[in-house]
C-alpha cells in the first residue's frame, strides 16, 4: 500500500514560489560565458565580489592565451594577474586559479572533477562554486547555490532563518525537489537583480509579494 507524502505549508509555499519564478524567467541560465567545465570553474572563481558581466569581459582573452589547465598551471603568475586584474582581488584570484589548475593537472589528469568532495579540495573553491560547476557543466544537482541574492531572498521569503550559506542550503534542500535545486538559484538571482534588490525591494511589482512575509 502506497503512502501519500504530506507536504508542509512551507514546502507548498516554496513550490509555489518556484513555479512563479519559472513562469517569470523561463529562459534563465547561468550568466557566465564558458565552453568547457574548466572555463566555468575559472569564471566562477573570478566572479567572487565581481559582476558576471565584468568577468565575461575578462575571460575571452584569458582563455585565448591559456586555453586549458596545463597552460594556466605553467603560466607566469604576473601574466595571470594582469589578465584578471579588472575583476578585483586579482592577486589572490590569480594565485587560486593557478593552484587549482596545478592540482587538476597533478591529481585529476587535467580534467575538472565531477564530485563535490574533490572540487572543494581545490584552492579557492567552496560549495557555492562547486554547486555552480556541477550543475551547469555536468548536469549534477548535488546542492543549492547560495550567493548573496539567494541568501537575501530566501530569508525575506521566510524559507530560512539561517545566516550562513551552508545552513541556508540545507534548509532549501529540504524544501525543493532536487531536479530544481540549481534553477531555483538561477531564477532567484534574476529576481534579486531585477526586483528584490538589497536596499530597495520593489514589493509593489513583485509576483511573490502575497507569499512573502517581508513584503511591504
Amino acid at each position: 500500500m502506497s503512502i501519500t507524502r504530506k507536504w508542509s505549508a512551507k514546502e507548498q509555499r516554496a513550490l509555489e514560489i518556484l513555479i512563479r519564478l519559472q513562469r517569470l524567467y523561463p529562459d534563465a541560465r547561468c550568466t557566465l560565458d564558458y565552453q568547457t567545465p574548466l572555463q566555468l570553474l575559472v569564471a566562477t572563481i573570478l566572479a567572487a565580489q565581481c559582476t558576471d558581466e565584468r568577468v565575461n569581459q575578462v575571460t575571452p582573452e584569458l582563455f585565448r592565451q591559456f586555453p586549458d589547465a596545463r597552460a594556466i598551471a605553467s603560466a607566469q603568475i604576473s601574466e595571470l594577474e594582469n589578465l584578471v586584474r579588472p575583476t578585483g582581488f586579482y592577486r589572490n584570484k590569480a594565485k587560486n586559479i593557478q593552484a587549482t589548475c596545478q592540482m587538476i593537472v597533478t591529481e585529476f589528469r587535467g580534467e575538472v572533477p565531477q564530485q563535490m568532495e574533490q572540487l572543494v579540495q581545490l584552492p579557492g573553491v567552496a560549495r557555492k562554486t562547486a554547486n555552480v560547476v556541477l550543475a551547469n557543466a555536468f548536469g549534477i544537482n548535488q546542492g543549492v547555490t547560495v550567493d548573496t541574492h539567494v541568501k537575501r531572498l530566501s530569508q525575506r521569503l521566510g524559507l530560512t532563518e539561517q545566516k550562513e550559506p551552508v545552513p541556508i542550503e540545507r534548509d532549501l534542500i529540504r524544501l525543493l525537489p532536487q531536479s530544481d535545486w540549481q534553477n531555483w538559484s538561477i531564477r532567484l538571482i534574476y529576481h534579486g537583480r531585477a526586483v528584490c534588490q538589497a536596499k530597495k525591494p520593489a514589493c509593489h511589482a513583485c509576483v511573490l509579494s502575497d507569499l512573502c512575509p517581508s513584503a511591504n
